[in-house]
């Protein structure tokens, strides 16, 4: 088959539709569901990213996608009983590698992730299959579903959620093209390979990037390879925790990842982790509310009227004064951008955020500005010499 045929494009009125190649067989095969346009968009894009971070890595790993940019990519790491509980997997017992990149990956910004498109480096286990079954989600792909898998899957959205599986040894060809208003562009695909080759031009004082800060400079920086531009990515402990996607300044890149990070270490503290929800709370009203909780319009959650329906008992305010304190307790983050910092004011709000490590490729004409302010933490930057945007 080196054609299929889809219900619309990006929106209804756009047909007709359809995915193809021209020579061969389309790599994939739909086992379940019919995906549409974006969610072959999320899909091939999500396929991508995972594949590298597991060829970068050694590990399995998982992307969750939204609007062709990731809310979420990890590796497989062990979890920690507080970001099991986090995570909301606190009650299903040791998981799979798999599943864990993927309870990271869907975990970082769940928010982001409701809905999502997943994507998985490895075949699908039952452990993955079981989280993916208790989330609102559009589809998944994978190059290979256990047959246990395959049937949790199938059994969601009443045997409609999209399932698609990819053949692995499928390489596309070196030139890639689209169309914009009937011009057809051309260029050469990215395959430039992210690795620890990368971080070796230090430009700080301090050169002492780690083992483990390495692994998560490149998975910010892969996870930014396949992210709308200009792109940012806050990276610590094997995922990402904060992803500033297609904004037009980098500063506001830098200011939405580093928020969302926060907010991923906010959700860590004692006194959100002890928030006491009503029986039979919905997941996405549970995960709102967190939201709404520990940021600045926490009253929309806590006002008389409103609280009883989240909440057993209504929680104190989590004032500004211990969301700051618990947010110095946040260290060694890692940091990519997808081109260079312009100006020292980036460096400034990450290190808000616990930055230590930062990835970016140099060349602005402000490299010494940037270079004094991350002394002035020290931090140790690398210049890659790469940009990365991603269109």
């Amino acid at each position: 088959m080196n054609e299929l045929e889809l219900k619309y494009g990006c929106n209804p009125n756009q047909k007709p539709s359809r995915i193809f190649v021209k020579n061969g067989d389309l790599p994939i095969e739909v086992l379940s569901g019919r995906p549409g346009y974006i969610n072959f968009m999320d899909a091939f894009n999500g396929w991508q990213l995972v594949k590298e971070l597991k060829e970068a890595t050694g590990l399995p790993a998982a992307a969750s996608f939204k609007h062709v940019s990731p809310a979420g990519a990890a590796v497989g790491l062990p979890l920690d009983e507080t970001l099991r509980k986090i995570y909301w997997v606190d009650d299903m017992g040791e998981l799979s590698p798999l599943a864990s990149a993927y309870a990271r990956a869907r975990g970082a910004d769940r928010m982001s992730s409701f809905g999502d498109f997943i994507s998985l480096s490895d075949v699908c286990d039952a452990d993955t299959a079981r989280i993916i079954k208790r989330e609102v989600s559009d589809g998944v792909i994978a190059p290979g579903y256990e047959p246990e898998a395959l049937e949790i899957l199938k059994s969601k959205k009443n045997g409609n959620y999209n399932v698609i599986a990819i053949d692995p040894a499928y390489r596309p060809e070196p030139i890639e093209r689209k169309s914009v208003y009937g011009i057809v562009f051309e260029q050469g695909r990215n395959e430039l390979k992210i690795d620890e080759e990368l971080l070796k031009e230090v430009v700080t004082s301090n050169k002492e990037i780690p083992d483990s800060a390495k692994i998560d400079l490149i998975i910010s920086l892969i996870t930014l390879k396949y992210t709308q531009s200009n792109s940012v990515c806050f990276a610590k402990g094997g995922q990402a925790i904060g992803i500033g996607a297609g904004q037009q300044s980098r500063v506001h890149c830098t200011r939405l990842a580093g928020n969302k990070a926060d907010n991923w270490f906010l959700r860590q503290c004692p006194k959100v982790l002890n928030l006491s929800f009503v029986d039979n709370i919905r997941r996405a009203d549970r995960d709102n509310a967190i939201d709404v909780y520990i940021g600045e319009d926490y009253m929309d959650v806590l006002a008389d009227g409103r609280w009883e329906s989240i909440f057993k008992e209504k929680p104190e305010v989590f004032t500004k004064e211990e969301k700051r304190a618990w947010l110095d307790q946040m260290t060694d983050v890692a940091l990519g951008s997808d081109a260079f910092f312009p100006f020292g004011d980036n460096i400034d709000r990450a290190f808000k955020s616990g930055v230590k490590y930062v990835a970016q490729p140099g060349g602005s004409v402000r490299d010494d500005q940037v270079i004094e302010t991350c002394d002035k933490y020290g931090m140790a930057m690398a210049f890659t010499g790469i940009r990365l945007f991603h269109h």
